[in-house]
This record gives C-alpha cells, structure tokens and sequence, in this order.
C-alpha cells in the first residue's frame, strides 16, 4: 500500500469555541487526541485536518507577527464537494452560522463555486468539479 501522506494546514482563531460549533454546524468533527483548550483538529477526511489554534498558542510555531484575516487574506482554503447542492448547502450553511460572503458564486461548465468567510475571517473555496473532466495525475 502507498504511503498517503497527511495534511495539517494550521489556522490562528481568536475564539476557538465559536469557530468549532461554526465548524460543527457544517457537519464536521473533531479528533479529540488531538483537541484540547488551545486546539481543535477539524477533521476534512483521513489524511487532511485543519488546526485551528488560538492565536496566543499559533504565536508559539512562529517569531513572524501574525496578518489579521478580517483585513488581510493569508490563506485560501479549497474544499471539494459531492455536487453543486453540496456546495450551496455548505454555503448557505456557513452564512447562517455566522459566516459572511466572500466570492459570488461561479458557474465554469465542468467546475462550480462559491465561497464564504468564517468567522474569524478565513477565506474557504467551496467547489464542485465534474468527476469526468479531470485527469488523472501523471
């Protein structure tokens, strides 16, 4: 079997709390060895989590200063979907649970999109890309 390797993108949050029933109210989870009062890993599937850190423990893995994401975009983040009712199913979601708009919706034929703020300011890329489009990594 291949080695899959995992992904652990790391995000600076001001309210770890909000940001995981925000994160919850979209239907993902959390690994609890992973979890505590500084740290929440969200589970995207078995090789991605996001880690969301409150910024004071985010501050401790850096000496560079901290952008704010309310005013400055550090990191688009791009999630993929089952279908384009997904993708407005997880928007819709997120501006109901306290999320603001972030791009209009696009419409490419093969690719759909749209996107959304948390509510710390991240940028997430919702999208849907039509299976029998894409190629396979050579």
């Amino acid at each position: 079997m291949a080695f899959a390797r995992m992904v652990f993108p790391n995000l600076p949050v001001r309210d770890l709390p909000r940001t995981k029933a925000f994160f919850t109210a979209l239907g993902f989870s959390y690994n609890p060895q992973f979890t505590d009062d500084n740290a929440a890993a969200l589970i995207i599937n078995e090789t991605t989590s996001v880690m969301l850190l409150k910024e004071e423990y985010f501050k401790t893995f850096t000496t560079r200063p901290l952008g704010d994401p309310q005013t400055h975009t550090q990191v688009l983040l791009a999630l993929s979907c089952e279908s384009r009712e997904e993708v407005d199913r997880m928007v819709q979601t997120a501006l109901a649970n306290g999320g603001s708009p972030a791009m209009p919706a696009q419409d490419m034929g093969f690719m759909y999109g749209w996107s959304f703020y948390d509510p710390e300011g991240h940028h997430w890329e919702v999208f849907f890309m039509n299976p029998d489009f894409v190629m396979p990594a050579a």
